[in-house]
């Protein structure tokens, strides 16, 4: 599951790769797409967050800002942030708080490892509602860019 299209996003304040709390009041008068990712160095976590930011521009043009969330402690985000060239915040949720209130909590991952983020991605509107909430069935699975791309265009 991932939270209901139509609900009003939880707020959250959770570190970027620089130690800097952001919270979704920070994004107030622009959507905001939200990519949850399970894990950092993985195939298609690195595919999913290199994909947002090959669309950045686009994204921008829709008025739209991006970050991305794990359970990754920050400094190790950091270093992937740097190695694929990303240009938005990757945030640092290794207390498994946002990803529980946005109903992305997987309980049981890769290797016998517990409580990541499940692979999906939420577009926030303006006004903080969801308007697009998806999670993928298996963590192996990648988003669905089509959908998102619709959603951004209203």
């Amino acid at each position: 599951m991932a939270i209901a299209i139509g609900s009003k996003a939880p707020d959250f304040k959770l570190p970027n790769t620089d130690k800097k709390e952001i919270t979704l009041a920070d994004f107030a008068g622009k959507k905001l797409i939200i990519n949850f990712f399970p894990a950092a160095f993985t195939g298609v976590c690195t595919e999913q967050v290199c994909s947002n930011n090959n669309a950045l521009n686009a994204y921008q043009q829709a008025n739209a800002a991006v970050v991305g969330v794990s359970v990754d402690m920050a400094f190790s985000l950091g270093v992937f942030k740097t190695q694929n060239n990303v240009s938005f915040d990757l945030l640092s949720d290794f207390n498994k708080q946002m990803i529980r209130d946005y109903d992305f909590y997987l309980e049981d991952f890769a290797l016998g490892y517990k409580g990541v983020a499940r692979r999906g991605v939420v577009v926030v509107d303006e006004n903080g509602i969801v308007i697009h909430s998806e999670a993928t069935a298996n963590p192996g699975t990648q988003i669905d860019f089509e959908a998102l791309n619709k959603a951004l265009a209203g």
